[in-house]
C-alpha cells in the first residue's frame, strides 16, 4: 500500500523532533499508527539522521519476540547503542505495552541515554500509569484515528485523479475508515474488518482483563455495536440481556464498557443537563465507535446512515482536538458540545432535514433553545443546505472536506 503522507498528525510531531520530550503516538490497533512511525522515520532522514542512529523495534514482530520485560528491553537497547558514542540515537518503540514494565525501561532509557524517543500503544490508558507519574512534562500525547473522510479521498487521489467523492463516501460508511481496508477487495472487507475487531476484542479487552464469560462480553459488544450514537445505560443494557436469557451485575457492564474504552475501541460519552448547571448525568452516556466500519461487519451501516454521520463526526471533532459531550435540553438532545481552548460549538447531525418541515424546526429549535452566543451548526446529507436564524447549515462530506467551522 502506497503510504499517504498523514499531514495533520506529522505536523504535531515534526516540532518535537530531536526534542529531549518523549513522543507517545496512541489509537486503537491498526489505525495506523505503524505507518506514522514510517513517516517519522522519512522525517528523521530528511533531517540528515543516519540509519544507523535510527532503531526501529515493533514489538509484534517475531524478529523482537524475545523482549518480554523491561530487563530484556534495557539490555536490548544498551547492545545496540553501545558503539554509538555521544552521538544521539532515534528509538521508535512500536506496540510497546505488549513490553511488562515498560515503563520502567523507557523511564531508565529516557534518563541515562543521549535519545529521542518515539512509541506508540493500543491501550487509552498508556500514559495514565508509572510513565505519566514519574516523567510528567517529559513527554506528549499524540492521538491517531482511522483516516478522516478527508484522507480517505487523498488515498484514493493518489493512484486516480477521477474519483467520485458521493461514491466514496457511500463506501465510507459501509466500511469505514481502517488503512488497512484500503488496499483490500472490497469481496475481502468485512471478512477483513470482522479479523481486526476480533484482534482487539481478544488481544485488547478480553486477555489483558482477564475476562471469563466471554459469550456475555460478545452479547454486551453486540448491543453497543448496534446502538452507537443511542443513549444506553446498564438498566436497558440488562434489560437487553434478560430478554436473551442472560443475566449479570450493573458493575460488570460498565467493567467491560470501560474495557473497550481502554482499548481505544468504545467512546462512551457524558451528557450535560443544561437546566441543571450544566450538570453531568452519570448513568446515561452514548456510545461511539473508533471506526464505524466495525458495525457494519455486524449491521447495516447504508441503512443506519444517520447513526453512522453522528459517530463520524464524533471522531472528527475528536481528530481536530475537540473534548464532547452530549447535551440535553428540555428533554431534547444537542447531538455534540464540542469544547476546545475556551471555545465551545454546538453540532446537530441528521441525515437529511430539508425533506420535512418538522425535522428542520426540531434539529435547528434544538439548537435555539441554548441561550448563549457560542456557535451553533447543523450538518446533513443535503445537497442545498438552509441555515435558519444565524445557524448556518452545511452538507456533511463538505464539512468533512472543507470546513473548521470556527
Amino acid at each position: 500500500m502506497e503510504l499517504l503522507n498523514r499531514k495533520y498528525y506529522i505536523n504535531q510531531i515534526k516540532p518535537l523532533i530531536g526534542k529531549n520530550i518523549i513522543k507517545a503516538i496512541t489509537g486503537v490497533r491498526r489505525c495506523g499508527k505503524s505507518v506514522i512511525l514510517s513517516l517519522i522515520i522519512d522525517e528523521l532522514k530528511n533531517h540528515g539522521i543516519n540509519n544507523e542512529n535510527i532503531h526501529l523495534i515493533d514489538f509484534e514482530s517475531e524478529k523482537f519476540l524475545k523482549i518480554r520485560d523491561n530487563i530484556d528491553l534495557i539490555e536490548y537497547v544498551y547492545s545496540i547503542l553501545e558503539n554509538n558514542g555521544d552521538e544521539k540515537s532515534f528509538l521508535l518503540f512500536d506496540e510497546i505495552q505488549n513490553v511488562d514494565g515498560w515503563e520502567k525501561a523507557i523511564r531508565a532509557i529516557y534518563n541515562d541515554l543521549n535519545v529521542d524517543l518515539y512509541i506508540t500503544g493500543s491501550n487509552s490508558n498508556l500514559l495514565k500509569n508509572d510513565l505519566a507519574s514519574h516523567l510528567t512534562g517529559r513527554f506528549v500525547e499524540i492521538k491517531i484515528y482511522p483516516f478522516s473522510f478527508k484522507e480517505y479521498c487523498q488515498y484514493y487521489s493518489l493512484n486516480n485523479t477521477d474519483i467520485n467523492v458521493k461514491d466514496l463516501f457511500e463506501k465510507y460508511i459501509i466500511y469505514g475508515g481502517m488503512p488497512t481496508l484500503l488496499e483490500i477487495p472490497e469481496i475481502a472487507k468485512k471478512t477483513v474488518l470482522k479479523d481486526i475487531f476480533s484482534s482487539i476484542s481478544n488481544n485488547d479487552i478480553v486477555l489483558k482483563n482477564n475476562i471469563r464469560n466471554l459469550d456475555l462480553f460478545n452479547r454486551i459488544s453486540q448491543y453497543l455495536l448496534e446502538n452507537i450514537g443511542k443513549i444506553v445505560s446498564a438498566s436497558n443494557i440488562n434489560k437487553y440481556l434478560l430478554n436473551e436469557g442472560r443475566k449479570t451485575k450493573t458493575d460488570t457492564i460498565y467493567n467491560y464498557i470501560a474495557y473497550g474504552e481502554n482499548a481505544g475501541l468504545f467512546h462512551p460519552v457524558k451528557i450535560e443537563e443544561f437546566l441543571k448547571g450544566k450538570k453531568i448525568l452519570k448513568s446515561d452516556v452514548k456510545i461511539y465507535l473508533a471506526d464505524h466500519g466495525f458495525r457494519g461487519v455486524y449491521f447495516d451501516n447504508k441503512n443506519d446512515t444517520g447513526q453512522i454521520l453522528e459517530n463520524i463526526v464524533y471522531i472528527e471533532m475528536l481528530r481536530r482536538g475537540y473534548n464532547i459531550s452530549i447535551g440535553k435540553i428540555h428533554g431534547y438532545e444537542i447531538d455534540f458540545i464540542c469544547k476546545k481552548e475556551g471555545q465551545i460549538i454546538y453540532i446537530q447531525v441528521a441525515k437529511n432535514i430539508l425533506d420535512s418541515e418538522k425535522t428542520k424546526k426540531r434539529e435547528f429549535g434544538q439548537l435555539l433553545k441554548i441561550n448563549d452566543n457560542y456557535p451553533k451548526f447543523v450538518l446533513s446529507m443535503d445537497e442545498n443546505p438552509e441555515g435558519c436564524r444565524g445557524i448556518p447549515h452545511y452538507n456533511i462530506i463538505d464539512f468533512l472536506l472543507n470546513y473548521e467551522l470556527i
